[in-house]
Order: C-alpha cells, then structure tokens, then sequence
C-alpha cells in the first residue's frame, strides 16, 4: 500500500467487521477518553466480537500494564483480556531487549506498565542514572516528576543508548487535550540533545509487536491520529479506519499527507458495523451520496446534499487526488461548513 498514493477514500461492500479478521484499536480517542468509554464504542465492539472479529487494543500509552487496560475495558462490559492488548512499552521492552545483554539494567522513566514489560522481557528497570544502566527508556507515567526528567537527560549526556515507547505529543482526556510522552521527552532532548529510538506507532516495532501477538492475517487499523494509528498502517501497509472521536479534525484529514490518509472514515466506531460509502470520479470532480466535490485551483467546492460524512468522504477526494503525493493547502473550513461539519 505506502507503494502508492491515496487518492480517495475507499468503498467496501461488506461490514469492515465481516471484510477483516482482526481490529487492531487504539484506545485514548477511540475506545474511550480518559476513564469514560465514547458514546457507541461498547454497543458496536460488543456486536463486530458477536460476529466474530477478533478485537485487540493497541494503545501507545506506556503507563499501565495489559491487565489494567482488560479491567477497564472489561468494566465497560467489553469482556477483554491482557493477550489480548498491546502495548507501546512491550514493545519498546523487546527493542530494548534485541540490542543489551540478558538481565542488563535499563533506567525506566515511566509507569508500572513499563517496569512490568521490562521484566518480562529478562531486563532490571532501575531508577537512577548512576546504577550503571545499559539504557534509557522513557514511557509515559502521569505522576511523573522533574526528578525523574532529570536522571533521563543525565543519562543520555553519559551517552546512555536511550529509547522512547511512544512520542505522542498529546494524549486525549475527559477534560481536553493533554501533553503526551513526546512532550516529556522533548524535555529530556532539550537537556541532553539527541534523539531515542522509538517503539510505538507509527514506527514498525509497534506494528511487529501487534502481528506477532496477535496472528492477525487481514488486519484493520482503527484510530483517531493521523500522524500514529494511521501513519502506522501505512508502514505495515495494512488497511486503516479513521473515527472522528478523537483529535483529528475534519480540515486536517482534508490536508493530510499520503501517510496520514485512511482508507476508510467514520464518525465512530459504528462504522465498522456497516459497508462503505463507494466514492466515484465525475467529471473532474468525486461524488460520494448524493455530494459532489471537486478542486478547483486552490479551492475546494461542493454541492448537493446528504450525510455530512458522504460530503466528507467526496471532499477528501477532491483534495488528495489535487494534492498528489503532498499537502492540499485549500482552505477548507467553509466548505466543511456546507456539508455540515
């Protein structure tokens, strides 16, 4: 699939639950934000499950281990259990792993969810710089303090191979967008400079760790971020679904490169229990229902009337096939107000 350029989102005729094995999910934006699942996640993973599509979560959130991410999830009444979610901290644990000694010490920065992937994987998390560590590891822990910053960067300075479970910038909670673990590590490089080797998505240890955990054979990639769940589909070169229940915006889907484009959009997770709008090319424009979107310069244009997602999906069309394997710099907010966005 990263072999070429998306022109426009895709159509499937069958539920994305009965054309793909396995959803692989993000869970800050998707499943639920904060400790509040989104409105229709339980009632249509419940039924996509039922129909029998295996469900795994896939979550760049270093913090907990897979058995409290399955209690939470199994508290909003999806039954879940730890193999069956994956985090950015095994993944970075078996990174880790793959280039120090069995047993060597690593210095954890971050959550219980990181020191138990470590462990697992034969190596001793310690807590200072000056326990002779073989490396550093940054995950992301929301009690997490200078103190702890601090040891990082005073280990990168010694040259200390360092490494990050994930560098999200942001992370989505019940009160608005918060800073991630790419804002604690810009921290550490603004002390020490230099850069970690990353484990989470959209880097391709993350989609290892996924596959190999899972056994997925015809994966679909479900998340809110274009610049990880998205982007880390098109490294794999798997198929991808975007929902809009998180932090991508409607004029940032419009202009995302082709890494960031999904093959499939949806306001929420019901749009995996039902098949997808087919856009066509008309003219030198896209109709998608009963919209027709089209580009015309510098500018993006549509008519006609329907489901604003249907509108969505024709303008995306409009914008990436003019765009090419760039950005579409269309200003675009009117337009998604015409539809209804």
């Amino acid at each position: 699939m990263n072999e070429q350029v998306r022109r426009q989102p895709d159509g499937c005729r069958r539920p994305l639950s009965e054309a793909y094995d396995t959803a692989l999910l993000d869970l800050d934006g998707v499943v639920y934000a904060g400790g509040q699942a989104l409105a229709h996640a339980v009632e249509s993973l419940t039924r996509a499950r039922d129909g029998g599509m295996h469900l795994a979560y896939v979550t760049n959130n270093a913090a907990r281990t897979p058995q409290a991410v399955a209690d939470q999830l199994s508290g909003f009444g999806l039954p879940t259990g730890p193999d069956d979610v994956i985090t950015s901290a095994q993944a970075v644990a078996r990174l880790i792993s793959e280039q120090v000694p069995a047993g060597a010490r690593v210095l954890a920065i971050g959550g219980e969810g990181l020191w138990v992937a470590l462990r697992e994987r034969g190596l001793e998390p310690v807590r200072s710089a000056d326990d002779d560590p073989a490396a550093v590891v940054q995950g992301f822990d929301p009690m997490l303090d200078w103190g702890r910053l601090a040891e990082a960067a005073y280990a990168v300075q010694r040259g200390v191979p360092w490494f990050a479970s994930n560098t999200d910038l942001t992370i989505p909670k019940e009160r608005g967008i918060a800073p991630g673990n790419g804002a604690l590590v810009e921290v550490v490089r603004s002390a020490a400079g230099g850069s970690p080797q990353v484990a989470g998505k959209p880097q391709p240890p993350m989609h290892r760790e996924t596959v190999l955990r899972t056994g997925a054979r015809r994966p679909l990639v479900i998340g809110d971020r274009l610049d990880t769940d998205i982007e880390g589909a098109y490294n794999g070169e798997v198929d991808s679904l975007l929902v809009l229940t998180g932090v991508t915006t409607p004029a940032e889907l419009l202009a995302a490169v082709p890494q960031h484009r999904p093959a499939y959009v949806d306001e929420d997770l019901r749009g995996l229990l039902a098949p997808q709008p087919e856009v066509t090319a008309d003219g030198g424009g896209f109709r998608c229902g009963g919209w027709r979107a089209e580009a015309a310069g510098d500018a993006l244009d549509v008519t006609g009337e329907g489901t604003p997602l249907d509108g969505l999906r024709a303008l995306c069309a409009a914008a990436w096939t003019a765009a090419g394997d760039g950005s579409c710099g269309a200003e675009s907010q009117k337009v998604l107000e015409r539809i209804g966005m």
